[in-house]
């Protein structure tokens, strides 16, 4: 007897993954090829072929390790599209990812610092990778970036696309500043005007890229999310395309291990992203002076790229518009010793970060569902976060964890207090928190329902 998932609707319209028995499985087994197409070459890939990676996107790994291990039932014939370098244009190779698993991988060339431009280039090396490999569902992941809508429009097929929704361009613009101060919006550094990437250019990139995504959702006819909120937007922009509830895999090094009261930094505070002003570091900067009043020993830790580095000459030329706010910010409020940039961590850097930490603190002025909010909730990490986008549909104010109103800093200074203060709620919260994130991220029930909805869609 084999497993899938079907929906069932909750009380509030969210669609849930619930668990099949299927006891004829054999009207499930016909064979289907399915084409990912992904924002980044996948590390297990970019391992075998020698090549340096990113951790982004981590999820994808997780489903894909997940994939390789049920190959022997699922009848699939996976192939995973990726950009790659100019020297490896036109890049196709069959791959072995597991003992009984060969993946065709195709690279094609994008300009992925600039997301914004369309190249309709892309749509020639679509059209040779999809000649070739003929699929029978084009699986997209995201719409960040302008192959998405190269490959559905070459595909021309809306019944066999889906398109499973990441972050929301056009939303993302509508809330980039972040409540930023008019004078900050308008200052251009040497740094922004020769990269062209002021503050306010870089929310017109995200205004261009919402363009391409609303023209890319239009021409599909199936949309996976997870998130009240991206099922609403997505809703406004194609109210046509079946929407389907399908959660993420995250990697598989967060589902070991628990944070631990007693084993954490005292009054450490974990930001995992601060580099544009949407992640909201400048609330938490705002906030803190508030804190160390009361817990002078608080110290924030933040990972990702530093742009307030300044110890050189070069280092000031580089200052973005945003990196120069937030050292006035430190430097006003007196937080040159309260604050660490950690640069980018591996998987097992960030876990060990997450679990040295007493809180993690997510302050974003919007968000549909972070993988980095679900890592530190899979660990039990005490968590508060800013109530936007679709953030309340990983954690549950007051059960798992804290929300508090976007932008409101005097909250988040008092959410992150009551957290150093109250240690009945932080084991709570710690305990449900685990729980909560197991149900979201179970990869057994994640995988199940994605092959449910390649079915759908071959139906």
């Amino acid at each position: 007897m084999e497993r899938f998932v079907t929906d069932q609707l909750c009380g509030s319209g969210m669609a849930v993954g619930r668990e099949m028995n299927c006891c004829d499985a054999s009207k499930w087994r016909n064979d289907m090829k399915v084409l990912w197409v992904c924002n980044i070459m996948l590390p297990t890939i970019a391992r075998q072929l020698g090549i340096s990676y990113s951790n982004r996107e981590g999820w994808l790994s997780g489903l894909l390790e997940r994939v390789v291990q049920e190959q022997g039932w699922n009848h699939i014939e996976l192939g995973i599209a990726f950009p790659v370098e100019e020297d490896m244009r036109d890049f196709h190779r069959n791959m072995q990812l597991g003992e009984n698993t060969t993946c065709h991988c195709y690279g094609f060339v994008e300009k992925l610092d600039t997301p914004e431009h369309y190249d309709t280039e892309l749509e020639g090396q679509f059209q040779k990778i999809l000649d070739d490999f003929a699929p029978d569902i084009l699986h997209v992941f995201g719409t960040e970036f302008p192959h998405t809508l190269a490959c559905v429009k070459v595909y021309g097929r809306p019944e066999r696309t889906l398109i499973g929704m990441q972050g929301l361009c056009g939303a993302i613009a509508e809330e980039y500043m972040a409540d930023l101060p008019m004078k900050v919006q308008r200052q251009v550094t040497l740094r922004d005007r020769i990269r062209k990437d002021s503050i306010r250019q870089q929310q017109k990139k995200f205004r261009k890229r919402g363009e391409h995504e609303k023209e890319a959702l239009l021409l599909t006819g199936h949309i996976a999310g997870r998130t009240d909120f991206d099922r609403t937007q997505t809703a406004k922009i194609n109210p046509e395309a079946q929407y389907h509830y399908l959660n993420e895999t995250l990697r598989g090094i967060f589902y070991h291990d628990r944070w631990k009261r007693n084993a954490c930094r005292q009054y450490s505070i974990f930001l995992c992203q601060g580099d544009y002003p949407l992640k909201g570091f400048h609330y938490l900067l705002r906030a803190l002076p508030r804190v160390l009043e009361q817990f002078p020993e608080t110290h924030v830790y933040v990972a990702g790229n530093n742009i307030i580095e300044s110890g050189s000459f070069r280092d000031r030329m580089k200052l973005s518009a945003y990196g120069k706010y937030l050292r006035k910010l430190i430097k006003e409020n007196h937080l040159k010793n309260h604050v660490t940039m950690l640069g980018r961590l591996s998987a097992e850097e960030m876990k060990a970060q997450y679990l040295q930490s007493h809180l993690f603190v997510m302050p974003s002025a919007l968000e549909n569902s972070p993988n980095s909010l679900g890592e530190a909730m899979l660990l039990g990490v005490p968590c508060v976060a800013a109530d936007v986008g679709g953030i309340h549909n990983l954690l549950t104010d007051g059960g798992d964890g804290m929300l508090y109103p976007a932008g409101d800093v005097e909250a988040l200074a008092d959410r992150i207090m009551e957290i150093f203060t109250k240690e009945a709620i932080v084991e709570r919260f710690s305990d449900n928190a685990r729980k909560h994130a197991r149900v979201n991220h179970d990869a057994e029930q994640n995988y199940y329902r994605l092959i449910h909805i390649y079915r759908e869609i071959m139906s």
